[in-house]
C-alpha cells in the first residue's frame, strides 16, 4: 500500500484527496517543522516507508546526490497545484505507478505527461 507524505510546498487539502482514494497521506506540517531542509523530509519519508509529493524540483536533485534508493517520490511540475485540478491526475498516478513506487521510482505528474525513473538515479 503506497503511503504518501505530502510536502508543505502543497496544500494539506491533499491529505483528502489522497486518503479518499484508498490511500494513507500526513502532510509534513502535522509531522515536523515547516522550515525543516528537504533532506529531514525526506530521512522521515524513508525512515517512515511513505512517498513523497512535491512540487519542489530540488527532490530529484537531492535522489540523485544521495545515490539513495528511497523514498520514492511524486512531483509535480504544474502550475495550478490545487486539488481540483490535478487530483485525478494524482489519484490515476498512485495505482498506475504503485509497484514503482514501492521499489522506489521518482514519477513526474503534470497535465501533459507522466514520467518515471526507477531508484537509485545513476550517473550516466
Amino acid at each position: 500500500m503506497v503511503r504518501v507524505l505530502v510536502d508543505m510546498n502543497l496544500s494539506p487539502e491533499w491529505v483528502g484527496c489522497i486518503t479518499g482514494a484508498g490511500f494513507e497521506a500526513v502532510h509534513w506540517s502535522t509531522i515536523g517543522a515547516g522550515n525543516a531542509p528537504d533532506a529531514v523530509l525526506m530521512r522521515w519519508a524513508r525512515d517512515n516507508e511513505h512517498v513523497v509529493f512535491t512540487h519542489d524540483l530540488d527532490f530529484g536533485i537531492l535522489l540523485a546526490h544521495s545515490k539513495e534508493e528511497r523514498p520514492s517520490v511524486i512531483r509535480t511540475r504544474a502550475r495550478d497545484l490545487s486539488v481540483n485540478h490535478l487530483g485525478l491526475l494524482l489519484v490515476g498516478a498512485l495505482p498506475a505507478h504503485a509497484d514503482a513506487l514501492e521499489r522506489w521510482a521518482l514519477v513526474t505528474v503534470d497535465e501533459v505527461r507522466s514520467g518515471i525513473r526507477i531508484l537509485p538515479i545513476l550517473p550516466v
